[in-house]
């Protein structure tokens, strides 16, 4: 029988290693945002009546483009982070969103956005599987719910930042530095990329962190495990057609499916939400509308962390609860009376139960089942099953007949949401392999 091996206690240049990987990736996934939110700030300096003059059909029809590539994209470059590696992915995707950020500067034309802003969409989607699976190789599975949601933060948080640095230096200098401001500062995000990431503890000398924290047993001769004729770092097809058919990674495809249109929703539509139903102006609404995102890094770690500490690294449980928890909230928003405060709270709670689902879900149970070996598959496809969901969320008010309000429109959400959590029940008691 093989013996656990002793754990290796606080090896500072292990933990060196893992906490800038930590820190370099959590800010490579917000600077991706830096290139993301450049159109959205830009928007009201190109509208109709500006030199530019796009109708609203034709912004919305740049930002379905870019859902669309971004969908596309979280499928080849998911596989691609596992078949070629997280660092050569990140960094070609980044440079290219940094050029494409800077085109769209010098965009005339709606077709120019078009085609410039779906470049960008499928490039941005080589953040997140990948980097999911870089994490994954520097924290092990008993400490990933706390650990992924600190790092879920960098989508929430880097949103927020991006769009107001867009929209203060395009209001200042003209729409164009809403694009070429956000491309320099990324540009710098990747030269901090290219010097302090590595793919795996093994590419600097350190163990795998399963032997670091002895939680898998130390090899022998007479054991050959499957993974070992692959080749080091790089995962083969069989392994990733393992992954995305895997009972529970197609479980999380379908919940995720189903959870991002109400996220979406409420990010594009809460503040017009806000303006109907309060009569509030553009500040004012857009701030009420925030609350929903400022919520969510706090559901984000506490999900995690009740996931590790309450129910043993096990995630369906916490998401069980924050989904039904929010369908619920969902399916009464609409009855809340008119009343500034009462709403900003309502949204803040939802967007706690929100982001503590979506990055138990989309990050950590992602990787959990992916296992190292297909973090980025697993963690791709899932995300790009919930940017399918997301084109749902962010045009549903404009697809539903106007007779039909808000209440139906969020009663339709919530039935989603609940289904959702209804469907991983079965799951509950769910855990991957110790051994990867």
């Amino acid at each position: 029988m093989n013996e656990y091996p002793k754990p290796v206690l606080r090896d500072p240049k292990y933990e060196r290693w893992r906490w800038q990987t930590f820190a370099i990736t959590w800010l490579a996934y917000a600077g991706f945002y830096l290139t993301r939110k450049g159109f959205s700030a830009a928007k009201v300096a190109l509208g109709p009546g500006t030199a530019i003059d796009l109708s609203k059909g034709q912004m919305a029809a740049i930002d379905t483009a870019y859902h669309v590539a971004y969908t596309i994209g979280q499928f080849i470059f998911g596989v691609g982070g596992d078949r070629v590696g997280t660092r050569r992915v990140i960094l070609i995707g980044m440079f290219i969103s940094i050029l494409a950020g800077g085109a769209m500067g010098f965009s005339k034309t709606a077709l120019m956005f078009g085609i410039i802003f779906s470049i960008q969409g499928l490039v941005q989607a080589t953040g997140w599987g990948p980097l999911m699976k870089n994490v994954s190789c520097f924290f092990s599975q008993r400490e990933r719910g706390l650990i992924l949601g600190l790092w879920c933060t960098n989508y929430s948080l880097g949103g927020f930042i991006a769009a107001v640095f867009a929209g203060r230096v395009g209001e200042q200098y003209g729409w164009q530095w809403a694009f070429w401001a956000p491309a320099g500062v990324l540009l710098i995000v990747w030269i901090l990329f290219l010097l302090f990431q590595r793919n795996r503890p093994e590419d600097v000398g350190l163990p795998p962190i399963e032997q670091y924290h002895g939680d898998v047993p130390a090899p022998s001769a007479d054991v050959k495990p499957a993974l070992a004729a692959a080749e080091p770092g790089k995962t083969s097809w069989k392994e990733i057609g393992d992954v995305i058919t895997h009972p529970v990674v197609m479980m999380l495809c379908l919940v995720y499916f189903c959870l991002k249109p109400a996220r979406y929703l409420f990010m594009f539509w809460g503040p017009l939400y806000m303006h109907e139903k309060l009569g509030t102006g553009m500040a004012a609404s857009a701030l009420v509308g925030s609350a929903f995102e400022l919520g969510g890094p706090l559901g984000a770690m506490m999900g995690g962390w009740i996931s590790d500490k309450c129910f043993g690294s096990r995630r369906m449980p916490v998401a069980v609860i924050s989904l039904l928890s929010l369908g619920v909230m969902i399916f009464f928003f609409h009855k809340l009376p008119a009343d500034y405060w009462t709403i900003g709270g309502y949204f803040a709670v939802m967007g706690f139960f929100t982001y503590a689902a979506d990055s138990l879900v989309n990050a950590t149970a992602a990787v959990d089942f992916g296992t190292q070996r297909g973090a980025a598959t697993s963690a791709g496809v899932i995300n790009g099953c919930g940017s399918a969901g997301q084109i749902i969320g962010a045009a549903l008010p404009g697809m539903v007949p106007l007779a039909w309000g808000w209440d139906n429109i969020f009663a339709i959400l919530a039935g989603a949401v609940i289904f959702a959590g209804l469907i991983m029940v079965p799951k509950w008691n769910a855990m991957p392999p110790r051994s990867e």
